[in-house]
């Protein structure tokens, strides 16, 4: 109990030292922080404290004050037997009781081992009992009257502090050397195997729930993605073992694993990029998305339609495959290089590039012929066949002679050295129709690049990422065939402020 002008220096000088009450303390050696706090928390509200305190109303009333020391006198008289039992009060009330009600027990003493009244015999058979074990240590020690502790003071008393617990034990004999070594072995194995399975289904919910091929690296994953495996596999497996396997921080864990739980406010818009993405022959990348996504009244940057894409594994594949040349030789006479890569048009029927492509699949061969306006790269006319013959190209020249009829445009034709732009059948229609013939320079492909560039398009957006070995030829062609009309009427182009270029024809009045 503090007086009043012990608790009154107390708040003075905590205030003056700032409220701090470690050196409150220290500098006073006294009260508790929770005393201290409660003294100025007094002093703010009422300027002053009270003389004297409040005394505090009895914790516990006198019946079970009379309760609890009549099972003490009948049960032994064992302190910690009569708290076990009641479940009340705490070792210090229950021993003032004692001490206020039974002065005599302050004196009685079993050596160090605290109070109480067996005899030597009564302990001697409770410890025979113990190492009998024919029960347990707590129903002998509930049977005997006294506490668990105390059943072992007693074992302690008699036998010593060395003497075991209990005699049931068997010590294992020695190993043999070569058990051991066979015993190691198989440990050494079986944490090998843990290894093995732990990377096996690190790699195996990698592939399935990020969707991207990481070649087996799990350390060049992000850490959000390292902790997407960590929450599929806890049930499995310690999340710390985890974290140490994909060496991911403690602290990161934790962060992205709550941003996981978070709603996500981008899930509209991933199920939207998905669409497009598929309905795209899987072939936009993220500017041609973030285009779409405009059209579609959504608009996010680049940066996180790039983050969606990596996310949601929409990738747009590009390998690399060998390209179908057609030059046959000097046969003719060719022309001058008169586009002499300049592919820019300042209207429609200006510039057109030609060139054939061929497309191997299981059940043939299949080449495909078309002419490009360079205005916008809008495909003029094309012709698919199983040959690249004459017929082929001449098709594909009569089809895009049929558009300029009714108009006074002689566009340029530009085509490479290829036999087909050199046959009599071709220079026969190029000269009726009043034509300006174009040929590239042999073995450079760089003067046709804008056909070049048309053709690479195609077959890494439509071609390369497909399985065509079930395709019969009709098939394929009617599909190549289906992809041009969707190059021309639907695929956005960013040069042309991410429309078709038919929608920018029509945007500038050219068609209808």
């Amino acid at each position: 109990m503090y007086s009043y002008e012990d608790r009154m220096r107390a708040v003075a000088l905590y205030i003056k030292l700032g409220k701090r009450v470690k050196a409150t303390i220290r500098e006073l050696g006294y009260p508790t922080k929770n005393a201290l706090k409660s003294w100025y928390r007094e002093y703010e509200r009422h300027q002053n404290l009270r003389m004297a305190s409040a005394p505090r109303s009895p914790k516990f009333s006198e019946e079970q004050k009379k309760v609890a020391l009549e099972h003490y006198a009948s049960q032994g008289r064992c302190i910690s037997w009569t708290m076990r039992a009641l479940g009340y009060p705490g070792r210090a009330t229950l021993t003032a009781w004692v001490h206020e009600t039974f002065p005599e027990a302050k004196r009685v003493s079993n050596g160090r081992y605290g109070p109480g009244n067996h005899t030597d015999a009564v302990k001697q058979a409770a410890v025979v009992g113990l190492y009998c074990r024919e029960e347990s240590a707590e129903a002998l020690a509930k049977k005997v009257g006294v506490s668990r502790p105390t059943l072992y003071a007693w074992k302690t008393q008699f036998l010593g502090a060395e003497a075991p617990a209990t005699m049931t034990r068997k010590k294992s004999p020695p190993l043999d050397p070569e058990i051991a070594e066979l015993e190691r072995q198989r440990d050494a194995l079986q944490h090998a195997i843990r290894e093995l399975q732990i990377e096996h289904d690190l790699l195996r919910t990698a592939s399935e729930l990020i969707k991207k091929d990481i070649g087996g690296d799990l350390q060049g994953l992000s850490n959000r993605e390292k902790t997407m495996l960590i929450v599929a596999l806890k049930n499995q497996y310690k999340a710390p073992e985890l974290m140490a396997r994909l060496g991911l921080p403690r602290s990161s864990y934790f962060y992205h694993r709550t941003r996981i739980t978070l709603e996500d406010k981008y899930l509209p818009v991933r199920h939207i990029m998905a669409d497009i993405f598929e309905s795209n022959h899987r072939c936009y990348g993220y500017r041609r998305l973030t285009a779409s996504l405009t059209r579609h009244s959504i608009t996010i940057s680049e940066k996180v339609v790039r983050r969606l894409m990596k996310q949601e594994a929409l990738s747009v594949p590009k390998p690399k495959r060998r390209r179908y040349n057609s030059y046959l030789g000097e046969i003719s006479p060719a022309p001058d290089n008169v586009i002499n890569r300049d592919f820019h048009a300042a209207a429609p029927n200006e510039k057109w590039l030609t060139d054939i492509t061929e497309f191997h699949i299981r059940a043939g061969k299949v080449y495909l012929s078309p002419i490009i306006d360079c205005f916008d790269g809008l495909v003029i006319s094309w012709a698919i066949g199983t040959k690249p013959d004459a017929d082929l190209a001449n098709t594909m020249l009569d089809a895009a002679l049929e558009t300029i009829v009714d108009s006074d445009a002689r566009p340029i034709i530009h085509s490479d050295r290829g036999g087909h732009y050199r046959w009599s059948g071709w220079l026969e229609r190029v000269n009726a129709a009043g034509l300006v013939r174009s040929m590239s320079r042999k073995a450079s492909s760089q003067d046709n690049a804008a056909c070049e560039g048309f053709f690479g398009r195609l077959k890494n957006e439509f071609f390369y990422p497909r399985d065509w070995r079930a395709f019969t030829l009709d098939q394929f062609i009617d599909a190549v065939d289906a992809y041009i009309r969707w190059y021309n009427e639907s695929r956005i182009k960013m040069s042309l402020g991410g429309r078709s270029p038919i929608e920018y024809r029509q945007s500038l009045g050219i068609m209808t």
